[in-house]
């Protein structure tokens, strides 16, 4: 499908918000921690506001490239903060505009030092466009509804080149690329998602192709999801698979419980861990889509866990990829149950899993 040259909509004005109120109530396992929270995730956000550059960018590893302000951008949304109003709102739109600015021809969102590969940050800044359509001035809007479908358009073209059985379906560093990671193919599917469920055109044969791809790297026993294997980076990916599978239809059948399983028997050991913070954003959305026991096990500990390792400043240090990543995906973890972000929304039947 040509999105470029299609009739391309995306839903203006269609709130998905809760107010917190609602969240404290709908989820009693995040009420008992809100108090502590809310003024983390506070201090994290100025802390972002407060470094980041004129033009958007950031002074940190990768704070050049479109992916890190996407994620400094969901954070502040995740939080209930609007580009439109609020302390956070230039923060907000100078993230925007920074994508918007860095767009190539071909639809790719390129810019800096984007790290091991681009579509990495591609995926992620055309989630977080995405996510926050419908929340900006017209203009922006109309400059969101430009970009967008070049950008889906990539996507969709990068999973569509030839691979292998078991690279199909699935994207990795660069457009072209003949093979396949899950992780990088956990964020385009995000991407996807977010535009699908946001009024965009997606194929559902896209969305069945990567989700099938994602079954292949998944042990079927031990309920892990790996790298380019079974269980490579098992710890790190499994979080991932279990929340890519429950966004797309499959909330509480054996493999989604599977993989919930080997997270709660292994989510102590992320402190310390190559990607710690990588699997802590993915085990607390996965955890918390699976709901019941899962999130009740993970959540208390998630907030034990990273409260106390908050630096003065307000940010957390990711050893991988500098502070303001990892202060961009904690806040990110944190604030899932307010599903202030699209993304983030769940069937509340969830917490009948026992």
């Amino acid at each position: 499908m040509n999105f470029s040259n299609s009739f391309f909509i995306f839903l203006v004005g269609l709130s998905f918000h809760i107010s917190v109120d609602a969240a404290e109530k709908a989820d009693p396992v995040f009420a008992a921690w809100k108090d502590k929270v809310d003024p983390a995730v506070e201090n994290g956000l100025r802390y972002l506001s407060r470094v980041q550059l004129k033009d958007g960018s950031f002074p940190d590893r990768y704070g050049d490239s479109t992916g890190i302000p996407s994620l400094v951008g969901m954070a502040i949304l995740s939080k209930g903060h609007l580009p439109t109003e609020g302390p956070h709102a230039e923060t907000l739109t100078r993230c925007i505009d920074f994508v918007l600015a860095n767009q190539r021809e071909n639809g790719l969102y390129e810019k800096g030092n984007g790290g091991s590969g681009p579509m990495y940050a591609h995926n992620i800044s055309t989630l977080f466009l995405s996510e926050v359509s419908g929340m900006v001035d017209p203009e922006r809007q109309k400059k969101i509804a430009q970009t967008l479908p070049k950008a889906l358009a990539l996507i969709l073209r990068a999973q569509a080149v030839s691979k292998d059985d078991r690279n199909k379906g699935g994207w990795r560093y660069h457009p072209g690329s003949t093979d396949s990671d899950t992780s990088c193919s956990g964020w385009a599917l995000m991407a996807l998602r977010s535009a699908k469920l946001n009024g965009a055109p997606v194929p559902d044969a896209a969305i069945n192709d990567a989700v099938s791809y994602l079954r292949r790297h998944q042990d079927k026993e031990r309920g892990c999801f790996g790298y380019s294997g079974d269980e490579d980076h098992a710890r790190s990916l499994t979080g991932m698979g279990l929340l890519c599978l429950e966004l797309c239809g499959r909330h509480g059948t054996p493999e989604t419980t599977l993989a919930a399983d080997f997270v709660l028997k292994q989510f102590r050991s992320f402190p310390g861990d190559q990607f710690e913070f990588y699997a802590n954003y993915y085990a607390a959305q996965g955890m918390f889509q699976i709901g019941g026991r899962y999130w009740s096990e993970y959540a208390p500990w998630m907030y034990e866990t990273y409260l106390k390792k908050q630096d003065n400043d307000g940010s957390w240090e990711s050893r991988e990829a500098g502070r303001i990543y990892g202060t961009s995906m904690m806040i990110l973890a944190f604030t899932v149950p307010y599903r202030q972000l699209p993304i983030y929304q769940r069937d509340e039947t969830v917490d009948e899993t026992e």
